[in-house]
């Protein structure tokens, strides 16, 4: 701590920790599943809060209709009536681009079972200094760890040399509408921290993921006579085992990433067969997700997966002739990584030993983000954020809360350090 400037002490000394909880739970307490009308609701309220922080506001609806037939966009794999993005900017004595951008999403999945929750999981409950809800870790408490951070800067009277910008966006979950939104109307910055769930660590690159639908054909009989038909269930089983066949091929690198042994992983979410119980189902509609290495080519990965069916379709005698059909729906996660040498890494990783804690490791993560979206258009982008990445998707969802003022601290540090102190008041 004794590396502190005095406008950097003044900052930390006004981070509100009591602020900081209070719109963590305002936030995890809106519903905000992508494409329902609360996804809109959440945007809406976060900028009210960077408007009442000083920040100029940019709130506009997002253009639907080319977010659905632009080349460079991203897919979505939910139906949306709107989407609204909010950029909020700190201003600094020089105009021009912000020296750092923190983005975070404000969009969430699912609940699920709502039986596997202690609690309602949109009713964010604190226990022993944890927030559980959905949302907490993935990433509501990343993003109010930004909106903390910038309105430290602002209740600090610290008027900074370059603008600060916090991008508040949506659709993260299901591709990256909001960020590619965000850069297409022009925001940008000459760097980024993305505060996803990193348990500690400093993420400096991203694995991909496609999402695919692989329709099986068999053929009808009656449950009475299933010899006489082919099944399109037992073909998927065996369909199954040579995507896990392929999937086991394709793990390198597994140390440079954190808290999984199959980084580029193959996982079937859906599967729909069969309209008749007595029937020998002809049809088999499966949908899944598919990881895309670090530095693989988006359409490298999709040629890997189609020849890897194409074969195995080719040894199969029934298969050889009605082939699974493979098509590529929904979100498009490229694998995005920081450039080797960038001095963002080291920015944050003192700025997080200056808050209070030890150096972070840096690793990779295993899940598809905006950070590839980023880094395409020049910005030099990492993640660094509160809780962990196990917990997020799933039932119990939760994020500590020091965990959240930690990094509030962090950005708050490397937010004045790569924009610059003008003055203070």
């Amino acid at each position: 701590m004794s590396r502190l400037s005095e406008a950097e002490t003044r900052v930390l000394d006004a981070l509100d920790e009591v602020w900081l909880l209070d719109r963590l739970r305002e936030l995890v307490a809106v519903p905000s599943v992508g494409g329902s009308a609360a996804e809109s609701e959440a945007q809406h309220l976060v900028a009210g809060w960077l408007a009442a922080q000083g920040a100029d506001v940019d709130c506009w609806p997002l253009d639907l209709v080319a977010a659905a037939t632009a080349e460079d966009a991203p897919g979505q794999e939910v139906v949306r009536d709107e989407a609204w993005g909010v950029v909020g900017t700190l201003p600094g004595h020089e105009d021009g681009e912000p020296g750092l951008v923190l983005c975070g999403h404000t969009d969430v999945v699912p609940a699920g079972d709502p039986a596997l929750w202690s609690g309602d999981p949109f009713a964010p409950r604190l226990v022993d200094g944890v927030l559980h809800g959905r949302g907490t870790c993935d990433m509501k408490g990343g993003l109010v760890a930004a909106l903390a951070a910038a309105r430290a800067v602002h209740t600090a009277g610290v008027q900074l040399v370059r603008p600060l910008a916090v991008h508040s966006v949506v659709g993260e979950e299901d591709g990256g509408l909001g960020a590619w939104a965000a850069l297409n109307r022009g925001h940008r910055g000459a760097a980024c921290v993305i505060p996803e769930p990193t348990a500690g660590a400093v993420m400096t690159a991203s694995a991909g993921a496609l999402t695919f639908r692989l329709t099986v054909t068999g053929l009808a009989a009656h449950g009475a006579m299933r010899d006489a038909g082919v099944s399109a269930v037992e073909l998927f089983g065996l369909v199954h085992a040579a995507l896990r066949e392929l999937e086991a091929g394709r793990q390198d690198d597994v140390d440079r990433f954190l808290g999984t042994r199959l980084p580029y992983g193959i996982s079937v979410g859906t599967v729909h067969a069969g309209d008749w119980s007595s029937t020998v189902p002809d049809r088999l509609v499966a949908e899944g997700r598919y990881g895309v290495r670090v530095g693989e080519p988006v359409e490298t990965a999709r040629t890997v997966f189609e020849a890897h069916l194409a074969r195995f379709c080719a040894g199969h005698g029934w298969l050889a002739e009605h082939p699974v059909r493979v098509e590529w729906v929904g979100g498009s996660f490229a694998s995005g990584q920081l450039a080797q040498g960038s001095a963002l890494l080291p920015a944050v990783t003192r700025a997080a030993e200056d808050a209070g804690r030890a150096r972070p490791v840096e690793r990779a993560l295993p899940a598809g983000t905006d950070l590839r979206l980023y880094a395409a258009a020049g910005i030099p982008t990492l993640h660094y954020g509160p809780g962990d990445l196990a917990l997020a998707h799933a039932p119990q969802e939760q994020v500590p809360v020091d965990d959240v003022v930690h990094v509030a601290r962090v950005l708050a540090l490397t937010a004045l350090r790569q924009c610059g102190v003008h003055s203070w008041a």
